[in-house]
């Protein structure tokens, strides 16, 4: 038990590559609807609620204030179209430095998300990982903060990392799900930012909730529940989720549209938990 994200979090967007205003909106959204108390049940809210039973060794536990805070377009590359790990906390540095509305540096509440377009290929992507997060060093940024980085499959390897609307040819018999706001790539890039979010508000120091003996190579709350999206999922199977009057799958609404996320894992009921 360490360190938690007790203070209100403020979400800072970095769009890394050529991004639709339409697939911006989706994203926005649904990090707007973390604190949206208003939405119906089963909301992105009540999912979140269940990351506060984690605590610090002060007994302070996660938030449940999450804030969209301020957007940078890198849409001219500014570190090329292929990165490594270390070049992501570059990004983050040329966000941070820009000479023109540059992003605040803020290691209280701050939080960092790099979200790279189709066509970007990031250390890693589509063969090891669809996402990570760790933090930042002060040897590259200047400060120590959270940050997370997700790509979008959609034209690289979909059925990598944008299952369940994508499936990969080898698991026969399961159909692929229609996404809840028509975007494949983008509607998985919820869950996996979901996933990354909720790791990091539980462990974005390395050193707070997660299993195994290497922190660097962490278990952690996203990770023990991947591919669940509703009671009994496991094994290819989503679990029991919801489908709108189009078809559409989701099992949480939001304060303007309907998302499909991944549950994640609590630790005092011992197994995956969503309020669906």
């Amino acid at each position: 038990m360490g360190p938690v994200l007790s203070p209100n979090i403020t979400v800072h967007l970095i769009w890394y590559g050529s991004w639709k205003p339409g697939d911006k909106r989706i994203i926005r959204e649904f990090i707007n609807s973390i604190s949206a108390s208003q939405s119906p049940s089963p909301s992105v809210a009540q999912w979140w609620k269940a990351l506060e039973t984690y605590t610090d060794v002060t007994g302070s536990k996660v938030t449940r204030s999450v804030t969209l805070g301020q957007e940078k377009n890198d849409r001219f590359l500014s570190h090329g179209r292929k990165l490594t790990r270390l070049d992501v906390q570059s990004v983050i540095s040329t966000a941070i430095r820009a000479k023109t509305k540059p992003l605040p540096a803020d290691p209280t509440g701050g939080l960092y998300l790099v979200l790279t377009s189709s066509d970007i290929l990031v250390e890693g992507f589509c063969q090891s990982v669809c996402a990570f997060h760790y933090f930042t060093f002060q040897s590259i940024v200047g400060y120590t903060l959270p940050f997370a980085w997700v790509g979008n499959s959609e034209k690289m390897c979909p059925s990598y990392c944008a299952f369940p609307f994508v499936v990969p040819d080898y698991m026969h018999g399961v159909k692929a799900l229609k996404p809840p706001n028509g975007q494949p790539g983008v509607d998985a890039m919820i869950s996996v930012i979901g996933h990354e979010l909720a790791e990091l508000a539980t462990n974005f120091l390395v050193n707070g909730w997660y299993g195994g003996d290497d922190p660097t190579f962490p278990t952690e709350v996203g990770d023990l529940c991947e591919g669940q999206y509703g009671r009994g999922g496991g094994g290819g199977y989503v679990g029991e989720i919801l489908t709108d009057a189009t078809g559409a799958a989701y099992n949480l609404n939001g304060y303007r549209r309907k998302f499909l996320v991944q549950w994640i894992y609590s630790h005092v009921e011992h197994r995956c938990v969503g309020p669906n």
